[in-house]
């Protein structure tokens, strides 16, 4: 095995790492293949203790960033992340929230500024396999950190010309669908009503990855991200419905510089010694 084969994976908030990405970053580190996880932001909008909301009384951002960073090395730990780099952004927070307008808050960071820090890290690393989000923060959820996230990802992408693949996580639209059948058949409250274009149209899903071995590990990865729980649907879902939830890994290929087949099942197929 090549020492020097990477994956990169860019993504917005402590805990985003687990559910689209937490398979494949156990697998790819478990077959010695570097892993690399850049986190954007800090997560300050998140929820502070016992579930307290941005803009209640007692919430404090510094205090909520510092337990949500501490929460993610804890779970790369879990994941056998090699690399752990922090953009250190502020969390803008979700669509029309108050901390949309802050002046420090990554989805008001021009473009070509972040880029350009990630790029550095493309360059040091040279990752082979890049992973992002989809144009619209993934599969719809349009957060505008994750929106932000994918903007700089692929200008960085494009500006160093370093990756020989770009894939966006990706939620197919039929498998989520049998997903919320489930866990409403089970009486589990997702805290919202899925639309019926949620997630990633089936069509544009190139890239199935088998992560069954390491449901236990993404399980884990989760749980350390204890401050979010109350956000955390999954977390209330009956085990073999998490089983099923976490043993596949779905993307779509963006870019891809090799000759690799137009379905994989292998991030890094086309890049692996013959």
């Amino acid at each position: 095995m090549d020492p020097q084969l990477t994956l990169m994976i860019v993504h917005a908030h402590p805990d985003d790492e687990c559910l689209s990405t937490g398979g494949i970053l156990a697998r790819y580190a478990g077959e010695g293949i570097r892993t690399v996880l850049v986190t954007c932001t800090n997560g300050e909008q998140g929820d502070a203790e016992g579930g307290v909301k941005p803009g209640e009384a007692g919430h404090d951002d510094a205090a909520v960033a510092e337990r949500r960073l501490a929460e993610l090395r804890e779970s790369v730990t879990h994941l056998g992340v090699d690399h752990l780099e922090l953009l250190g952004y502020r969390d803008s927070g979700m669509d029309g929230w108050e901390g949309n307008g802050h002046a420090d808050a990554f989805a008001n960071v021009p473009v070509e500024v972040a880029a350009a820090r990630l790029g550095t890290l493309m360059e040091h690393y040279r990752p082979q396999v890049v992973v992002t989000y989809d144009e619209t923060g993934g599969g719809g959820y349009g957060h505008p950190d994750h929106v932000q996230t994918h903007r700089v990802t692929v200008a960085a992408t494009e500006a160093t010309g370093i990756p020989d693949k770009l894939y966006y996580t990706a939620m197919p639209r039929a498998a989520m669908r049998k997903m919320f059948e489930l866990l409403r058949e089970h009486g589990v409250e997702l805290g919202f009503e899925p639309s019926g274009d949620f997630g990633t149209p089936d069509e544009r899903v190139t890239t199935l990855i088998d992560v069954s071995p390491y449901t236990e590990r993404k399980l884990k990865a989760l749980k350390a991200h204890e401050s979010q729980g109350q956000s955390i649907f999954v977390l209330d879902m009956p085990e073999h419905i998490q089983q099923q939830a976490f043993s596949q890994e779905a993307f779509e290929r963006k870019l891809c510089k090799v000759d690799a087949p137009a379905h994989e099942d292998d991030l890094f197929a086309g890049l692996r010694p013959t």
